[in-house]
C-alpha cells in the first residue's frame, strides 16, 4: 500500500478488479508491489504515475478520494479492463465509503428517535442478510488462505462485500471488512504499523458481527448494525483543560493528532485532524491550528493550555464539533496535580480498568471518549524483554505494569522515549496510558510528566526526550524485582498464538496432525479445559477434507474451519478480559474476596 496514492472507494477497486480476465487477475499482486514502488506526482486533485516510457496512469481525486471508476484511467491499448488500473486501484489506501442514510441513521442524525413499533420486531432484511452472508464468505476464504494467500482478488472480494453492506444499512460490520483489507495490505507490504494481533481482532470482528446478525433481532441487531453518522448534538458552554495530544497513524492511510481535553467534571473530549497522509503528516499536525471557532491555538499548544466554548456541539463519543455557530478562546490550563484534572488520577486503579472492560463488553453502548485510557501514578522499574519487544517495567501500588509503545512506526517518538525512560529507575511519574487487556497488568503509554520538572508534559509520540531531561537520580538496586515474574500465570496466550497463527498463515499452517496436541495438553493441565477443547476443535477443522465418489479430495470447508476459530477467538477474547480484571486487582483485594 502506498501512501503517496490518494485514497480509492472500495467499490471503484471491487469493480475494476472484478473485470479483471482470470490471467490478469494472476499477475495483479505483483503489478500492484510495482505500481506501488512507482514515483506519483501531484498536480491539484491528479495524481499522475509513469509505468513506463510510454504507459502512464491517472487519477482523479477530488477531495483526496477516487470515487468513480472513470477517475482512473490508463493509457495503455487495453483499458479500461487493465492489469495497470487493477494494480493502482489496489496499491492504493481505501477510503472510507460514504453510505447511504438509511431512515434510522436520518432519525439518529436529526436528532430525533425512531418511533417505537412495541408489536414488531426489529430483524434483519433479506438485503442485510445477502450483505451478511457475503461477508462472512469473503472472510472466511481470507482466514483460510492467510496474509500470503489474501492478495488483491481477495481483498477485493471483500471490499465489494463491504460496499453491499454499507448500501443495506450494515457501517459496522462494513467498516470492520475495510479493516480488514487495510490490516492485510499493511502486512504484505511490511508496514512498520502492522500489529498481528490487530489484524487478528479486525477478522475477529468481522466475521463475529457478520455470523450472528442474521439471527439477531432489536437491541442486539441495532448494535451489529452499527451508526453510519455520529450525530453532534449541542452542549452549551464548556470550560476545557488540555491533557495532552496523541499521533494518530492508520493503515487505511490517513494520519493525524487527536488532543485531549477534560472538564471540571472530569468528563474528557478530543479535538482531532485526521486526514488522508502518512507518518510525517502524524507528526506534523500537532503543529497545525486546532479547528475550532477562531481559536489560533495548535494541538501542541492546546494540550497545555485550555479552551472556554460557547454553543458547543460534541458526538456521543465526545469528540468536539467545529460548527459555524461555535465560538472558541483561549483560557488557562491546569496542571496535571491541580484541580480539576488531579481528580483524575484519584481514581484506584482497578476502578479504572473495570471502566475500560465495561466499554469494550461485546454489545456495550457507545462509550464517552477516554473510557479506556488509565491515569496513574507509577514508580520506573526498568527495561524487560518480551517477545514482540522491550517494554518498561513500572510499579502502581503493589501493582508490576509493563508500559509498551503505541505505535512502533521509527517516525514517532514512542520507541525511543521508552528506552530513554528505561535509565531512570527508580523516577515516580505520573501518566497517562490506554489499557491492553492481558493476563498482566499492561498500558499502550500515551503521555508523562517530565521526569525533572512534573509541571510539564511530554506526548510520547511527538515530544523527544534528550539525555539533558533526564534527571540525576541516586543508584538503585538492581535485583530481578517484580518484573522478573512469570508473565502468563493462565497460558491463555497458547491459544491466542494459535489464532494469529492461523490469520498470518491460513489454514494449512494448523492441518498438520498432532502439532496443537502440547499446546492443549498444556491448557487442560492449567484448568483451561475449554480452551483446549476449542483448540483441538480448531485443528480438526483445519485437517478435515471431504472426499468425492471417486476418493479424491473435495476442497476444504471454510466456512466451518471459520466458525471453528470464531469460537475459540471469542473465547480468548472474553478470558483475556476476566484474567485482566483479575490482574489489576491488588493482592490485598484479592486475598479480601477469595
Amino acid at each position: 500500500m502506498s501512501q503517496d496514492l490518494p485514497a480509492v472507494a472500495p467499490a471503484v477497486t471491487a469493480e475494476i478488479v472484478g473485470a479483471l480476465s482470470p490471467r490478469l487477475r494472476k499477475r495483479l499482486d505483483a503489478a500492484a508491489v510495482k505500481i506501488a514502488a512507482r514515483p506519483a506526482v501531484r498536480d491539484g486533485d491528479t495524481v499522475r504515475i509513469a509505468v513506463d516510457d510510454e504507459i502512464s496512469l491517472e487519477l482523479h481525486a477530488p477531495a483526496g478520494v477516487v470515487t468513480t471508476q472513470g477517475g482512473i484511467r490508463c493509457g495503455c491499448l487495453l483499458a479500461p479492463d487493465c492489469l495497470h488500473r487493477a494494480a493502482v486501484a489496489s496499491a492504493a489506501p481505501v477510503a472510507d465509503d460514504e453510505p447511504a442514510p438509511s431512515p434510522k441513521d436520518t432519525a439518529t442524525d436529526s436528532g430525533a428517535a425512531p418511533a417505537p413499533e412495541a408489536a414488531t420486531e426489529d430483524v434483519a432484511t433479506p438485503e442485510q442478510r445477502a450483505a451478511a452472508g457475503a461477508l462472512w464468505a469473503a472472510g472466511a476464504a481470507v482466514l483460510d488462505a492467510g496474509i500470503e494467500g489474501a492478495g488483491a482478488v481477495l481483498q477485493a472480494e471483500l471490499l465489494r462485500a463491504a460496499h453491499a453492506a454499507r448500501l443495506g444499512g450494515l457501517p459496522r460490520p462494513a467498516a470492520a471488512a475495510v479493516s480488514v483489507v487495510n490490516g492485510l495490505r499493511a502486512a504484505r507490504s511490511a508496514d512498520p504499523a502492522h500489529r498481528l494481533g490487530d489484524l487478528t481482532a479486525a477478522v475477529r470482528e468481522l466475521l463475529a458481527t457478520a455470523h450472528r446478525l442474521p439471527d439477531a433481532k432489536d437491541s442486539e441487531l441495532a448494535a451489529l448494525r452499527g451508526t453510519a453518522r455520529q450525530a453532534y448534538v449541542p452542549d452549551g458552554s464548556l470550560r476545557l483543560y488540555g491533557l495532552f495530544t496523541e499521533p494518530l497513524i492508520t493503515a487505511g492511510g490517513y494520519a493525524g493528532a487527536t488532543t485531549w481535553a477534560a472538564a471540571a467534571d472530569g468528563r474528557l473530549y478530543t479535538v482531532s485532524d485526521i486526514a488522508p497522509g502518512g507518518p510525517g503528516r502524524a507528526a506534523a499536525a500537532a503543529d497545525r491550528t486546532v479547528r475550532l471557532g477562531d481559536t489560533a491555538l495548535t494541538h501542541r499548544e492546546l494540550s497545555h493550555a485550555g479552551l472556554a466554548l460557547s454553543g458547543a456541539t460534541v458526538s456521543p463519543t465526545g469528540r468536539l464539533g467545529a460548527g459555524a455557530a461555535v465560538k472558541a478562546v483561549r483560557a488557562a490550563g491546569a496542571a496535571w496535580t491541580a484541580e480539576p484534572l488531579g481528580a483524575l488520577w484519584a481514581v484506584p486503579a482497578a476502578e479504572q480498568v473495570a471502566r475500560a472492560l465495561r466499554a469494550r463488553a461485546p454489545g456495550a453502548e457507545t462509550s464517552h471518549a477516554g473510557a479506556d485510557l488509565l491515569f496513574l501514578d507509577v514508580t520506573i522499574l526498568g527495561a524487560a524483554r518480551e517477545t514482540g519487544g522491550d517494554c518498561l517495567l513500572a510499579a502502581c501500588d503493589d501493582l508490576t505494569l509493563r508500559l509498551t509503545a503505541a505505535h512502533d512506526h521509527p517516525a514517532l517518538a514512542h520507541r525511543d522515549n521508552l528506552r530513554m525512560l528505561a535509565a531512570l529507575p527508580g523516577a515516580r511519574l505520573r501518566i497517562v496510558g490506554r489499557l491492553v487487556p492481558a493476563p498482566q497488568p499492561r498500558l499502550h503509554l500515551l503521555a508523562i510528566a517530565h521526569p525533572a520538572d512534573p509541571g510539564r508534559r511530554i506526548d510520547m509520540g511527538l515530544d523527544r526526550l534528550q539525555r539533558a531531561d533526564l534527571p540525576t537520580l541516586p543508584p538503585q538496586p538492581t535485583g530481578p524485582g517484580p518484573g522478573a515474574e512469570p508473565l502468563d500465570r493462565a497460558p491463555l496466550h497458547l491459544l491466542r498464538r494459535r489464532l494469529e497463527q492461523a490469520v498470518a498463515a491460513g489454514r494449512r499452517f494448523l492441518a498438520v496432525p498432532g502439532s496443537l496436541s502440547s499446546d492443549a495438553h498444556r491448557l487442560r493441565r492449567s484448568a483451561l479445559p475449554t480452551a483446549a477443547d476449542l483448540l483441538a476443535a480448531l485443528q480438526q477443522a483445519a485437517t478435515e477434507r471431504a472426499r468425492d465418489p471417486f476418493g479424491r479430495l473435495l476442497p476444504a470447508d471454510t466456512t466451518h474451519f471459520a466458525r471453528a476459530w470464531l469460537g475459540a477467538a471469542l473465547y480468548a477474547e472474553v478470558a483475556e478480559n476476566s484474567l485482566c480484571a483479575a490482574a489489576w486487582q491488588s493482592p490485598d483485594a484479592a486475598a479480601g474476596t477469595g
